[in-house]
């Protein structure tokens, strides 16, 4: 107990991926008491527990202590080790509940990470697979992670609630980090898409892309959207179809967007057109908010820019989206979210952001109420953080 009392301690099952991560990033050790306390089903929740047991497989003598209920969690991170594994995520969450959070410690482990994640690839919550193949992975590269070995794969596709997908991952290592300067997103040049089915008829892909591109030809010639239908055991135990599309402008920016169908007994049953035109509309509208990182990515930029090197780096920014900032009157990235220092480069100094704005063009007609301006957010590390 001694021990603990050195700890961070925080309230409440909100940012628990989060305040895991950056707890093992820092080597801070959290305690985390009153998880849904006063819920019905208290504590816990099988994903979370997932998740748990996969930063104990990726960590070498981390020490984790849950008490009965689950309302308690206290983690003391061990080393970040790496190497070769697998491991079976909760098919409550999809693979990009776990994937995303990988991809925040990839990078800074003893060992290339090289892991198979089993699970749910495709689902209406979490970012796809595909989406973090297409956008999270060019992010990483902008950072100076990059090689051979540097991989994501789908070999199998699994959709809810029976999940039985397979991805791989590999990640080489980098302790340092380039600094980065994304504050041009530059104009579309053209669009991709992937339109799968599983365990369905594999006309549902050709319908959804039908209905997209009745949208997207008005924006854009270059549009090519691939099928993908996978049969036997490399569909996965439940049907579904979806889509994730993926836009690609001059400076190599790529803003995505993605539809899923409902699950199996869940909901009413979605025609592939309507999928397919709504999956499109939020394309447009990822493109309309603007940005150097789409909304999926914010937060693993704002992380990868405080764990980088002592330089500015600067990226613009559309409306920060609720995963980023919960509260709307302050700006709460990733780091800020603990204040921990950083104690993978050995500096004992806290993060530093803040916000300048940057005025759009004044227009003279609307077609409706635009968004929030965008915004360009610089990082300086070492410094004492504000927020």
């Amino acid at each position: 107990m001694a021990s603990q009392a050195h700890s961070l301690s925080y309230s409440g099952c909100n940012f628990l991926r989060q305040r895991l991560v950056l707890s093992t990033l820092s080597g801070r050790p959290v305690k985390i008491r009153k998880i849904r306390a006063r819920d019905d089903n208290p504590g816990l929740r099988d994903f979370e527990a997932s998740f748990i047991r996969l930063l104990d497989k990726v960590t070498n003598g981390s020490r984790i202590e849950i008490n009965q209920t689950g309302t308690t969690l206290y983690y003391q991170p061990g080393l970040l080790y790496g190497g070769s594994m697998e491991h079976d995520c909760s098919v409550l969450r999809g693979i990009g509940y776990y994937l995303e959070s990988l991809l925040c410690l990839a990078p800074f482990m003893k060992h290339p990470l090289r892991i198979v994640l089993r699970g749910v690839t495709n689902d209406q919550v979490d970012p796809s697979v595909d989406v973090l193949k297409a956008t999270a992975l060019p992010l990483l590269k902008q950072f100076g992670i990059d090689g051979e070995s540097f991989e994501l794969k789908v070999v199998r596709r699994g959709m809810p609630p029976g999940g039985g997908g397979e991805v791989f991952f590999s990640c080489p290592v980098r302790k340092v980090l380039k600094p980065i300067q994304l504050i041009d997103p530059g104009k579309i040049k053209r669009i991709r898409g992937m339109a799968y089915s599983v365990r369905v008829s594999p006309q549902m892909a050709n319908r959804i892309v039908d209905s997209a591109r009745s949208i997207l030809n008005k924006f854009i010639p270059d549009i090519y959207i691939y099928t993908d239908h996978m049969k036997g055991i490399n569909s996965g135990k439940s049907p579904g179809f979806g889509l994730s599309l993926v836009a690609e402008t001059t400076n190599g920016t790529f803003l995505s967007a993605e539809l899923a169908s409902n699950p199996q007994g869940q909901g009413a049953a979605m025609l592939p057109e309507d999928l397919g035109r709504n999956c499109a509309r939020l394309l447009l509208e990822e493109i309309y908010r603007g940005g150097c990182v789409d909304s999926t990515n914010q937060s693993l930029a704002l992380l990868l820019m405080t764990l980088g090197q002592q330089d500015v780096s600067k990226v613009l920014l559309g409306p920060l989206s609720p995963y980023t900032s919960p509260r709307p009157a302050k700006v709460n990235c990733a780091a800020c979210v603990l204040k921990i220092p950083l104690a993978t480069q050995g500096i004992n100094a806290f993060f530093s952001c803040w916000i300048t704005k940057q005025k759009r063009p004044s227009q003279t007609t609307h077609v409706r109420p635009g968004p929030p301006k965008a915004e360009v957010l610089e990082i300086l590390v070492p410094r004492k953080a504000w927020c």
